[in-house]
């Protein structure tokens, strides 16, 4: 099976974050009818994150045919993961412990995970506002991988 990845990286705060959701529900409407599977990636950070997710669930709803995983990428184990992972597990279609950032220090662990994801990612969607944060380094990072970037911001 051909899987095409998209990882998503954003601001913890958004200004306008329905309209980035609204932005993105064609992509995703896009992806799901021409890619044959795809696996989504997100962490769960801040409001972009959440939208994304959120988005992602509704998308494959509407235009999913089994061919859509939605994938939450810890850092390292939580304990809101670890002291909840029925509600996780029923959210999202899988949670992976990243494992390159797994025992890395806490402050550098998410850095790590991000740069995993852009490099496991055909795509990345994002949402930069400004050009500083662990958000904005992940994609300047997927940027120099030569990856494709969509910022939803823009």
């Amino acid at each position: 099976m051909n899987t095409y990845t998209v990882a998503f990286f954003g601001h913890r705060e958004l200004s306008n974050q329905y309209a980035i959701e609204e932005k993105i529900k064609p992509i995703l409407r896009e992806l799901i009818n021409s890619k044959e599977y795809v696996e989504f990636l997100v962490g769960r950070d801040g409001e972009f994150d959440q939208a994304a997710a959120s988005a992602v669930r509704e998308a494959a709803k509407l235009y999913g045919y089994g061919n859509t995983s939605l994938v939450l990428v810890l850092p390292y184990e939580r304990a809101e993961y670890r002291d909840n992972m029925e509600n996780f597990l029923a959210y999202y279609d899988e949670v992976e412990i990243c494992p390159e950032s797994a025992n890395a220090h806490f402050k550098a662990a998410i850095g790590i995970r991000n740069r995993a994801m852009a490099d496991r990612a055909d795509l990345v969607i994002c949402a930069i506002e400004r050009k500083s944060g662990g958000a904005w380094a992940a994609v300047n990072y997927a940027e120099k991988q030569g990856k494709k970037i969509i910022n939803l911001s823009e």
